[in-house]
């Protein structure tokens, strides 16, 4: 048994699609659109294709990011190495992405830093 994907919510699905490409090296598969409900997709795989994150929109839902809220809590890329978390952190930041924390090394072992992607999502970067 495996997890087949994780899913998040956007607000404009290009934008939210675009971010995941260019930071984190996925790739986009082809849009899935359903006209009746206002329900569209992407998927967006990784690692060649062993890792994938469904990028999804809905013009019916419009929730505000609470990252106090109960519910799941944040997607994490493994990127490498910690000298890869710091490069990647620096360019976020310098490309206008909010830290929420770090780069730093947590209680349970892990080196990470926590950004907001395009849409107020917390992603979590380790190395």
């Amino acid at each position: 048994m495996f997890v087949d994907h994780a899913a998040v919510y956007v607000e404009d699905l290009e934008r939210g699609a675009c971010f995941y490409e260019q930071y984190f090296g996925g790739v986009r598969g082809e849009r899935y659109e359903n006209p009746r409900t206002g329900f569209s997709s992407y998927f967006i795989t990784f690692d060649g294709g062993n890792t994938r994150l469904e990028v999804m929109h809905n013009d019916a839902i419009a929730r505000p990011v609470d990252r106090g809220a109960r519910g799941y809590a944040h997607v994490a890329f493994n990127v490498g190495s910690r000298e890869r978390v710091d490069e990647l952190t620096a360019q976020l930041v310098a490309d206008g992405y909010e830290k929420i924390s770090g780069p730093r090394v947590t209680g349970d072992g892990y080196y990470e830093s926590c950004i907001l992607d395009a849409e107020g999502n917390t992603v979590e970067i380790t190395g």
